[in-house]
């Protein structure tokens, strides 16, 4: 792209690119206009590093003698002052705090400082849509909506994976399909720097003036071909996920607030949220093997919600591990369990373990599991309890006031992988828990205070009745802390950035584009102003401590925005954020003997070290590509920033945390990145929770929009 023109293909302004360049000492560049100064990286020689800055400071459209959004955020975990005024979020008290898993006081975040107003002119609300440019998701049929939806989740993996560019200006992206001698031709309605592209309905070239356009079975019958794949599931998964996504559509517009007592909960709220899923995912809401009777109970969009299926285990076949403590006695995992389901008629001598109900029916035809109810080693006692209510992963479950959330063996083919609990991942839950209570935590938090882990401290399982230790598949429940009170407003990326209905309107909108909307119309400034301090404040509070993890423990975290969770105050500004799964983790090997000095013994059973090759690719694409490039494009693919800003914010970000090990560095000077493919990914059938973590997906190499 020339460096004069915006992503939309307009020119930037003449007048940002006129703004002086000031020399400073120390090696210092500023850039002075008339409503401010941006610092810029010492490393700043190329006219293209300028021009940047120079749209930097224009964009945030600062006031003489205010502070600079992009300069005042520092590399720090303090919260700052909130800028916004106005009433707290509906049903978030004022001083809500998610606490940490620690005991400890939570640090009072933005909405206790005194509230300060910058004037500015006049702005757009980035919720205002031209009524004569229709998006595809708002078209009135649930069913054309949901299908644009998967159209374009298709080609931008294949876009993506393709490594195909951007078309020229006022051209429509052609797609050349040989397999099937045909060619693809795709309205651009906006070409993302970081891959969120957003594209109209496709036509064949050369089809006559009436055909019909491209629908997304087909499009995936195409891409199928094309890649002469030895599957041919794409299709009747991707159909699947278009049939589901239209019914959340269809219900969500007709229910678009949330029913008692998910709309009392706001993490539960936030967890119900993600109708359309991954963004480049080819099939991210295919549940194969529901009914719809049971989608209509099972699924989190839907607001479902049901009681468990309990079974009571032999003590011989019992396998479970806990190191969840209440005043320093350790609680064991059966211990909780029986406080989850008060009254349970359990025979004598027995542990309770539930399950899901759907996982409940397909493992009682298992001939391993059926063996055991024969034997009288365990015991089926039926659905039980109160409801639970599904998360955004459909099998860890929450129910409002337990302290726990259950995550459930699910043998349902979801995304990648059919998500039953694998004996490994159970230890590496534990194992990390033991290990940041054993003196990590304190160290990190004493510089990260908003930053934590959601804990797994707990498990329980069957194994085989022969005494080997071998596991019974489907059977293993992991016990994860609860640490969201109702009003704590705690989301993950994923939901904050999918759009949905919304009640009183009749546009999808994100709760991203909701935030920045009522924060720009609270203080005054302009969207794309707000929209830069958001993102330099997660910067800080979430993205930071998980570099700084990496940097002091060699700890990488599989930080995507589905297990990233960010904390907002009272007027929607980051102050914190939660990491959340427990099969997430890459121990370096690099860092072997010193992880192994905190917690003896650690690795052996969890299966959790992996070479610094492997971590550093891993790292890059869940943090740096899918969480951080993925914000950057739902910023811009949904108006509310030019991504070219973001990216030059966090080029600056990297630059002052380059000592936080390496991704710092790798983001900011390699060229390409590995990036994880997730359609060659479903192409090639394979399961990303089998196998080696070196081969479970398939990876491609990616141009880096953050190199220079």
């Amino acid at each position: 792209m020339p460096l004069g023109t915006a992503q939309g293909g307009s020119a930037v302004p003449a007048r940002i690119l006129q703004l002086p360049v000031i020399p400073r000492r120390h090696g210092r560049w500023y850039v002075r206009g008339k409503r401010g100064s941006v610092h810029v990286r010492s490393a700043i020689h190329s006219k293209r590093h300028i021009r940047e800055a120079r749209t930097l400071a224009e964009a945030t459209d600062l006031e003489p003698g205010t502070s600079d959004p992009l300069q005042g955020t520092p590399v720090t975990s303090t919260p700052e002052p909130s800028r916004s005024t106005g009433t707290p979020h509906e049903g978030v008290p004022a001083q809500a705090a998610v606490p940490r898993q620690s005991q400890g006081t939570p640090r009072p975040g933005p909405a206790d400082a005194a509230p300060q107003i910058h004037p500015a002119p006049p702005h757009r609300d980035p919720l205002d849509r031209d009524p004569l440019d229709r998006d595809p998701l708002d078209h009135p049929d649930p069913e054309a909506a949901a299908d644009a939806a998967a159209t374009e989740n298709l080609l931008r993996c294949w876009v993506r994976e393709k490594a195909l560019t951007r078309p020229p200006a006022g051209s429509r992206l052609r797609i050349a399909l040989p397999a099937s001698g045909i060619t693809l031709l795709v309205p651009v309605r906006h070409w993302s720097p970081a891959g969120w592209h957003r594209f109209g309905p496709a036509r064949i070239d050369g089809s006559p003036a009436d055909a019909p356009d491209v629908d997304a079975v087909t499009v995936a019958a195409l891409l199928t071909r094309e890649a002469r794949s030895g599957t041919t599931d794409l299709v009747g998964r991707v159909s699947d996920s278009v049939r589901r996504t239209a019914s959340f559509l269809a219900d969500r517009r007709a229910r678009p607030a949330a029913p008692a007592p998910v709309d009392h909960h706001l993490f539960l709220t936030g967890e119900q949220s993600l109708l359309l899923g991954h963004p480049l995912h080819p099939t991210p809401k295919s549940r194969e093997g529901l009914s719809e009777a049971e989608a209509r109970r099972y699924s989190p969009e839907l607001h479902g919600s049901f009681p468990l299926h309990w079974t009571a285990v032999h003590p011989s076949v019992l396998a479970t591990d806990s190191a969840w403590t209440e005043r320093g006695r350790t609680i064991t995992a059966a211990q909780l369990l029986t406080r989850l389901a008060p009254g349970l008629p359990l025979p004598e001598g027995t542990a309770p373990l539930p399950l899901h109900p759907w996982q409940a029916r397909d493992l009682f035809q298992r001939p391993a599991v059926a063996a055991l109810i024969d034997a009288g080693l365990l015991h089926d006692l039926g659905p039980y309890g109160a409801p639970w209510y599904p998360t955004s992963s459909l099998r860890t479950v929450l129910q409002p006031g337990a302290p726990a959330m259950l995550k459930l063996s699910l043998g349902l083919p979801i995304t990648n992988s059919r998500r039953e609990n694998l004996r490994k991942e159970l230890h590496r839950g534990v194992e990390v828990h033991r290990l940041l209570r054993a003196g990590l935590a304190e160290q990190w938090q004493a510089v990260h205070p908003g930053f934590d882990i959601v804990r797994d401290p707990a498990w329980i399982a069957v194994d085989t009745p022969d005494g080997t230790g071998t596991a019974v598949p489907g059977l293993d429940v992991l016990l994860r802390h609860q640490p969201f009170r109702p009003g704590d407003d705690a989301l993950c990326i994923a939901a904050l950035t999918s759009p949905r209905p919304w009640p009183g309107r009749d546009t999808l909108h994100s709760r991203l584009a909701e935030l920045v909307s009522r924060l720009a119309a609270r203080t005054g400034r302009r969207a794309s102003a707000v929209a830069a301090e958001w993102f330099l404040r997660y910067l800080d509070h979430v993205v930071l401590p998980v570099l700084a993890l990496d940097a002091a423990a060699g700890i990488a975290l599989e930080a995507h925005q589905q297990n990233t969770l960010v904390l907002l105050d009272r007027d929607g500004w980051p102050t914190g954020g939660r990491y959340r799964d427990n099969q997430g983790y890459y121990f370096r090997e690099s860092h072997r003997a010193a992880l192994d000095a905190r917690l003896p013994g650690i690795g052996t059973t969890s299966d959790t070290f992996v070479s610094d090759a492997v971590t550093d690719e891993r790292f890059a694409y869940y943090l740096g590509i899918n969480n951080v490039l993925g914000l950057i494009g739902a910023f811009g693919s949904q108006g509310l920033a030019d991504e070219r800003v973001l990216l030059a914010a966090f080029r600056r970000f990297l630059g002052k945390a380059a000592a936080l090990g390496p991704l710092p560095a790798q983001l900011l000077d390699s060229p390409t990145l590995r990036c994880k493919a997730n359609l060659l990914t479903r192409l090639g059938g394979l399961d990303e929770l089998v196998g080696p973590v070196d081969t479970q997906s398939v990876y491609v190499t990616i141009a880096n929009p953050l190199h220079d």
